[in-house]
């Protein structure tokens, strides 16, 4: 992970050599996974329009995935909609049953990562918030001191995770690249087979 001083330096370059980055990272994937091999993880936001713009000028036939949790609002798929070739998945759980089973994502979601294991009694869990790092200091003050400050949300009478994105948005596209590697390493024996088909998503970029 980088630190906040690379972001901050990343940040400062100018935009045609952030582009050129950007473009060297999708020329890497697809080189070696094949254009029939990624897709852009798409989801009608600016940043990911912006990324599916650069990779289509550069591979006219990527293709992209938008996930429709059925949270979206009607302008962001109907948006989506215009775009060719965006194939379209929606998850098997409905919201409301995720948060039903799981609980409510709070805060943000290491928050309500730490929350949720603390609660199921999970050891670095319960250490981190009582302000105890048991990872050979691989947790900052920092983020020990606001993993504290929620301490009191541990005796409230309904539960917080972190799994709604994971089960909404991870899985379905996770599910989606096993799919298509199945049916391409089916398809085209003479051809190198993909442990799975991979996303490009804005924020790995």
């Amino acid at each position: 992970m980088r630190t906040k001083e690379e972001l901050k330096m990343l940040q400062a370059l100018p935009l045609d050599i952030k582009i050129a980055k950007t473009q060297a990272r999708i020329r890497e994937w697809v080189n070696h996974y094949g254009v029939d091999g990624v897709y852009v993880s798409f989801s009608g936001g600016k940043d990911s329009t912006v990324l599916l713009d650069i990779a289509r000028r550069m591979y006219p036939d990527i293709e992209a995935v938008f996930v429709d949790t059925g949270l979206e609002y009607p302008e962001i798929r109907k948006f989506v909609k215009t775009f060719e070739n965006v194939t379209i998945l929606r998850p098997k759980m409905r919201f409301d049953d995720v948060i039903k089973q799981y609980g409510y994502p709070f805060i943000s979601k290491n928050i309500s990562k730490m929350l949720y294991e603390a609660k199921k009694g999970v050891n670095w869990a319960v250490q981190a918030i009582n302000g105890i790092d048991n990872r050979d200091g691989s947790i900052s003050q920092y983020r020990l001191d606001r993993f504290a400050k929620w301490k009191d949300l541990l005796n409230i009478d309904f539960n917080i995770s972190d799994r709604c994105c994971g089960i909404m948005k991870e899985k379905p596209l996770k599910e989606y690249g096993k799919q298509k590697k199945q049916s391409s390493t089916n398809c085209n024996n003479g051809r190198r087979k993909r442990t799975q088909r991979r996303g490009l998503d804005e924020n790995w970029l």
